[in-house]
């Protein structure tokens, strides 16, 4: 290894120990906390305990299937040394968002086969403040992005031809393409969006391979190492719940309101500035001409070279690690807006789901500038340098103000206002076996380590159905608070949408209200 390759390792090895640590010192309390992650935590230590991958945030305690169990799999091995799945997933998160770095960096380097480039790019994850708070949240998304890295990076190795002049079976292709199928499977056990990430490489394979012999051959020896992990999983779930994904094929369009989060999540990874973000999402217009004028461009290119590759074998085959994540881009995107309109209403176009087209997208944008770069213009190198400068110092500047925050207190269910709740602690010193009705179940196994049982509802959220045996659902709760055997604990109540309000409003009807501080209220049997 020369002293300039051995420079380079070392730099990125520097990037990723800074990107673990300041997302240790932004999260001195713990990762960000939403319902979701209450489940990845009381799964992982459902799996500690010996009882498998449950629902141990619901009285009910069923077998999850609606979370894969990636990311609770990871904090069950991290508790095996007696760290609590809460507390590992900071570690677990921190030390991937350095990994990620790190993997960007070799990404960005053997695409453009240049060293700066790697590192630039590498440093514009590490400073990139969307990125950074989709890893300092206790999600997958993280590992997500760690194994898609990992898989891009094993497909480009299986992509090349082997040199004769080695007979090491680590450099047999068909030894990458099957650690490519592994960690593409992985990559689903931890994300169900993981299908968009098989899809790229299919059809990459079918697109880029020479012949239809390899073509082929390359995708089966792929499938193979995808599908027995995904087969497992998928039988399990068949088992214990009867049920593949917990997903039903149910129409449901997408909202406006859904669409307005999408851009403004777009805009926040797009503008570093608050000011200017503001400005532009008033009218967001010119923002989607913008970002659909590069999807076209980006349509455009992978339609021409991939199609020209397929049908003129002999063709120059196009760069593997762009063409892939170009590519992937609109895997994922359709991959998730079948899942919002088909199978479950519930999942929006928030940062975490967005997060990994955001990874796609800096690779994109340093290949841009390598390219530009490559023309040997004075012009058009002073354009890369000022706009490398001004991206990373905008970045730099969004950042520093994402990690202050943070550092002042946890996000989410993390918060002060949760884990000192009043409400919280009238719910802990209720006696034993007192079952627990709430709107907020994740937050009340969380602080009080008991389970809970969710509401009666109208609508169910992922297929936006409306639910049978609502009033008997009702019925049944006020019966059991007023019986003493139960307590209703609904949070933030007044702060909801009207209809959801109304709700609350019907199932309280009748029960004595114990505890009501801050909008937190508590009904019980009457004295």
């Amino acid at each position: 290894m020369t002293k300039q390759r051995a420079a380079s390792f070392l730099i990125l090895g520097l990037l990723a120990a800074l990107g673990t640590f300041l997302t240790l010192y932004a999260t001195p309390q713990g990762l960000g906390l939403s319902d979701d992650s209450i489940a990845y935590i009381a799964g992982a230590r459902s799996i500690l305990s010996g009882q498998g991958y449950r629902e141990a945030w619901l009285a009910s305690n069923g077998p999850v299937t609606h979370f894969p169990p990636g990311f609770s799999s990871i904090l069950a091995l991290i508790g095996v040394s007696g760290l609590d799945p809460l507390r590992g997933a900071r570690f677990v998160n921190s030390f991937l968002f350095g990994a990620n770095a790190f993997l960007l960096g070799l990404i960005g380097w053997r695409m453009t086969r240049s060293q700066v480039a790697g590192i630039l790019l590498a440093a514009l994850f590490v400073v990139n403040a969307s990125l950074f708070r989709t890893h300092a949240v206790a999600m997958s998304e993280p590992l997500y992005i760690f194994l898609s890295l990992a898989a891009f990076l094993t497909f480009n190795a299986g992509m090349q031809e082997r040199s004769v002049a080695s007979n090491s079976k680590l450099l047999d292709p068909r030894v990458w393409l099957i650690a490519t199928g592994v960690l593409t499977a992985f990559a689903y056990l931890t994300r169900y969006a993981g299908l968009a990430l098989f899809a790229t490489f299919v059809v990459a394979l079918l697109l880029l391979q020479d012949t239809w012999r390899k073509r082929l051959t390359s995708a089966g020896i792929f499938i193979a190492g995808f599908l027995p992990f995904v087969l497992a999983w998928s039988i399990r779930n068949k088992i214990v719940a009867d049920n593949a994904t917990n997903r039903i094929l149910v129409y449901h369009p997408l909202t406006a309101e859904n669409l307005g989060t999408g851009i403004y999540n777009f805009s926040e990874f797009l503008i570093p500035v608050e000011a200017w973000r503001r400005g532009i999402t008033k009218d967001p217009n010119g923002l989607v001409i913008f970002l659909s004028l590069i999807a076209l461009a980006l349509l455009v290119w992978i339609t021409y070279k991939g199609l020209k590759k397929f049908f003129q074998p002999a063709s120059e085959r196009p760069e593997i690690l762009f063409f892939t994540n170009a590519l992937y881009i609109f895997g994922y995107l359709a991959s998730i807006v079948s899942s919002m309109m088909l199978f479950d209403a519930s999942t929006k176009f928030k940062l975490r789901i967005l997060s990994p087209i955001y990874v796609s997208l800096l690779i994109l944008l340093v290949l841009l500038g390598h390219w530009l770069w490559n023309r040997r213009a004075v012009l058009w190198r002073a354009v890369v340098v000022s706009a490398a400068f001004f991206v990373f110092a905008f970045s730099v500047y969004d950042i520093s103000s994402i990690i202050t925050k943070l550092h002042k207190g946890g996000q989410g269910y993390a918060s002060f206002q949760w884990y000192d709740s009043e409400a919280m602690d009238f719910l802990r010193q209720l006696p034993e076996g007192i079952r627990i009705y709430t709107n907020q179940p994740g937050p009340v196994y969380l602080y009080t380590n008991r389970p809970s049982y969710v509401l009666p509802d109208l609508i169910d959220p992922v297929t936006g159905l409306p639910r049978e045996g609502y009033d008997s659902g009702v019925n049944a709760l006020q019966q059991d608070v007023l019986a003493g055997n139960a307590v209703l604990a609904l949070f933030k109540f007044g702060s909801e949408a009207e209809d959801v309000q109304s709700i609350y409003i019907n199932i309280s009807e009748g029960l004595y209200l114990a505890h009501n501080v801050r909008g937190d209220k508590i009904y019980t049997a009457y004295p």
